[in-house]
């Protein structure tokens, strides 16, 4: 595709408490006064799936992580094919996608548990059916997101204790690793203040753009 109102679709990622929602909102302001139309978007969705795996998450319900593994697939399928808001269909109508998490969270969670192999067997049709322009991850040392977590939230998630946030991001790099010549990431400083962030990433959202002719 080539113009203007090319489709994109950038993804956000990083281990719990590096900020991702707030700096998503930033970027999303960043497309549309660019005049693009931004649709912004997070995983596990709020669909059937989706509420089903957040309740997994809390504890509420108890699961083989497996099971888990899978049912992120199976979200993130819907999350790309849903008639009604699908990611896909948004994309190729020339709209801006962002969203928070996508396949290498799979790859970097599931993977304290299972093969990360599997996981990434488990995504390829998801692969297939869209790549990311860019995955961005913002990378925070993890002590200083889990103290964010422990003074945001009166209860943590399955994954969020310090020794597993430690290892989750050293999957997230093993996992670029093994796919570097598949997929395009780029690391960013997480330190620092709000709009330092924001502005590490905006200047790597336009050199990527730049990269690949794509213009806002």
């Amino acid at each position: 595709m080539a113009g203007d109102q090319d489709g994109l679709f950038f993804v956000i990622e990083g281990i719990d408490g590096c900020g991702k929602s707030t700096q998503i909102k930033q970027l999303g302001e960043y497309f549309r006064l660019k005049g693009r139309q931004v649709h912004v978007t997070c995983e596990p969705t709020d669909g059937h799936v989706g509420v089903l795996i957040r309740k997994m998450l809390s504890g509420e319900v108890k699961v083989d992580q497996r099971t888990i593994a899978t049912l992120f697939a199976a979200d993130r399928t819907d999350h790309l094919m849903n008639e009604e808001n699908g990611i896909r269909n948004k994309v190729d109508k020339g709209q801006v996608v962002l969203c928070d998490r996508y396949y290498f969270s799979s790859y970097a969670y599931h993977a304290q548990h299972v093969d990360m192999d599997w996981v990434i067997r488990v995504n390829s049709m998801n692969a297939e059916i869209l790549k990311p322009d860019a995955t961005l991850f913002i990378d925070v040392d993890p002590d200083t997101c889990f103290k964010r977590l422990q003074r945001g939230r009166a209860h943590l998630e399955m994954y969020e204790k310090i020794d597993i946030m430690n290892q989750v991001r050293l999957s997230y790099f093993e996992a670029f690793e093994r796919l570097k010549d598949q997929e395009t990431v780029r690391v960013i400083d997480g330190n620092g203040e709000i709009e330092q962030v924001q502005k590490r990433i905006r200047k790597a959202v336009d050199e990527i753009m730049a990269l690949t002719l794509k213009k806002v």
